[in-house]
């Protein structure tokens, strides 16, 4: 039994000096941005088993062997930065970066931007997302796969015409006959020139409302200055609950959309089209949105004071990125010279049904394997996925005073299985000794 001594004590030398260099590794890198720490468990070898009376098995362990070393993917403490392209995952998930090897995955977002304008990790892997965007909604478009994402700072941004616009408008029910209430929505050219249309609503009977589109004359070809022209306008009528039931157009100046006169046009949206604008630019072809994709109406009939609570338009000018931000679910949102701010990519985000199971590939990233299977990529805060917290960093989850508890676990554990090849080593030369 002596050589199966040996042979034990050897395998708990093995297994606790592997030990040792996991925890070494662990606090090697307590300050690797997002490294996550690994945990080692250890499993007995098979059993030899020895002859006897007794009922039940009578078996002696062959030693241990190291059963698995996983990565620990608890949550690091999160740090501010000043860095806007720094970017922390704030629960399940990890960035997509591509390489010359492929693609693979991050947990460390300390991003910068390269010679060309490319969204990249330090090692020069490119960040996937996407950075195409709807022209109507002016929201990123992501559904298609994703791709490098490019961001040049100091490249002018080509002008948005604006295409719809909705105001969050209360009209008072007791309002009286040719009572007034205008608003006013900056809505942008093809060439970027911002223009004010006002919107006067005249109160023609209790539930009932004119609305007439006006744009400054002088900035519209056939206008004259001085005179407002005259876009479009409509009938309004509401119910007795204060909610919108007809609009009916009876004005149609600038002709197109779903103006007819005297033709009803669905509650959805009213679309018309400006004329062409005497800087050069096209005309715009805009939608009046006055009910919002989960169905409220964006113009009430209350017993309260007119008012208006909020405008929103997808236009802008034309500028330069001069700063950015990531939002939380991954929105990069530009800063234009101009004093605007618009979408210009979304960053991705992978989750896997067993992060476990990921290859570590060096630099902070892993590859997928077959144990941890697909990757679901898509938009942070969707399908359990975790958010992005931008200007921040995930520090490493090493916890240093355990790493130095099983530290010093692991020592003794290697000092004791010396012991046993120290000892065995004693017997044998005692056996060999009886020869004499």
């Amino acid at each position: 039994m002596a050589a199966g001594s040996f042979s034990a004590g050897l395998s708990g030398l093995n297994a606790n000096s592997a030990y040792l260099s996991v925890i070494g590794n662990n606090l090697a890198n307590i300050n690797t941005v997002a490294y996550k720490a690994s945990a080692v468990s250890f499993q007995d070898l098979v059993s030899q088993s020895i002859t006897g009376s007794s009922d039940n098995p009578m078996q002696v362990g062959l030693g241990v062997k190291i059963g698995s070393v996983s990565p620990v993917f608890s949550q690091g403490a999160i740090s501010n930065t000043s860095d806007a392209t720094n970017v922390a995952v704030q629960g399940a998930g990890f960035f997509v970066v591509a390489g010359p090897e492929g693609q693979s995955y991050t947990r460390a977002g300390d991003f910068s931007f390269d010679a060309n304008g490319v969204l990249v990790t330090p090692d020069g892997h490119a960040v996937q997302g996407w950075t195409t965007t709807d022209p109507t909604t002016g929201r990123v478009v992501t559904t298609a796969q994703p791709s490098d994402i490019t961001i040049s700072p100091g490249v002018l941004r080509a002008p948005v015409a604006t295409a719809s616009f909705k105001t969050l408008t209360n009209l008072d029910s007791a309002a009286a006959v040719n009572d007034e209430f205008t608003t006013s929505v900056q809505v942008y050219d093809a060439l970027g020139k911002s223009h004010v249309m006002t919107i006067t609503y005249t109160n023609t009977a209790p539930g009932a409302w004119d609305v007439n589109f006006e744009l400054p004359g002088a900035e519209a070809t056939g206008g004259t200055p001085g005179t407002p022209f005259s876009v479009a306008a409509a009938s309004l009528e509401f119910d007795a609950t204060g909610q919108l039931a007809k609009v009916t157009p009876t004005n149609p100046a600038a002709g197109g959309g779903d103006l007819t006169a005297g033709t009803p046009v669905p509650l959805a949206a009213v679309t018309f089209a400006t004329p062409a604008w005497v800087d050069g630019a096209a005309a715009n072809a805009m939608s009046w949105d006055i009910i919002d994709a989960n169905g409220a109406g964006a113009l009430t009939g209350f017993r309260s004071t007119s008012a208006t609570s909020s405008i929103t338009q997808n236009g802008s000018g034309s500028g330069m990125i001069n700063n950015i931000s990531v939002a939380s679910d991954g929105t990069i949102v530009a800063a234009l010279g101009a004093g605007q701010t618009l979408s210009v990519g979304q960053i991705a985000l992978a989750s896997f049904n067993n992060p476990k199971g990921l290859v570590k590939l060096g630099s902070s990233r892993y590859g997928s394997s077959e144990a941890a299977g697909l990757p679901n990529i898509g938009v942070a805060g969707t399908g359990g996925r975790g958010t992005f917290i931008g200007s921040a960093l995930e520090q490493s989850n090493v916890d240093i005073a355990q790493e130095f508890t099983q530290m010093i676990l692991a020592q003794r554990g290697y000092q004791a299985n010396s012991k046993t090849i120290t000892v065995s080593d004693e017997i044998m030369v005692d056996t060999l000794g009886m020869k004499r």
